[in-house]
């Protein structure tokens, strides 16, 4: 099938939600300038640069006790700080229930029971047992195309790295197996991995 988006697809679902998987998942948490803290997962998530190491993810909804867009972004717009915590298939429900459209003045680290710690280099809490958290300093964030879509830049000034993933020397995926968002209300978990040389390297 071919379809035009701005025309719709005749699906029960759209189907470009499913297209561009497995999609890593950044589970952002931030603190506003009261003090309170927020914790949500964005599956529009990635790395995007080595030197310095840089992250981006992005928002694509907005809730109706923030101005058109979500507690993370207008967190980050008051204190230019988030972090990334990496989801592991073990807590996949406590990250679920972090997704809801809670109030503002919602902890959600609280709301799923969740351990949280201080960053070391921003004023953010991580999720303590978490695989990995990069801690972010704001560099941009633009407004694209339609009402509530905002994407976050960040350059990771701080990283977390869980002891026992670190295997040979290595950050070993396969010791925590992410998790990983499909389409729908679909996700998927990676325990298996392969590895390719580069062509001329």
């Amino acid at each position: 099938m071919f379809y035009r988006p701005c025309d719709g697809h005749n699906l029960p679902h759209n189907p470009f939600n499913a297209i561009i998987t497995p999609r890593p998942i950044g589970w952002i948490s931030t603190r506003n300038m009261n003090g309170n803290d927020n914790l949500a997962p964005y599956s529009f998530f990635n790395g995007i640069a080595y030197a310095p190491p840089q992250v981006m993810f992005a928002s694509t909804g907005t809730k109706d006790d923030q101005d058109g867009t979500k507690d993370s972004v207008a967190n980050i717009r008051e204190t230019g700080e988030f972090c990334v915590n990496i989801v592991e298939h073990s807590m996949k429900d406590v990250m679920n229930q972090t997704s809801g459209l809670w109030d503002a003045d919602t902890d959600e680290f609280n709301l799923a029971k969740i351990e949280k710690a201080n960053c070391k280099e921003i004023d953010c809490a991580r999720v303590a047992t978490a695989p990995a958290s990069l801690e972010c300093k704001t560099t941009q964030i633009v407004k694209i195309e339609g009402r509530s879509n905002y994407v976050v830049f960040g350059e990771v000034v701080g990283v977390y790295i869980r002891d026992d993933c670190i295997v040979d020397g290595i950050f070993d995926v396969l010791r925590y197996h992410p998790l990983t968002r499909l389409g729908y209300r679909d996700y998927s978990v990676i325990r298996e991995k392969f590895s390719l040389n580069r062509p001329n390297k």
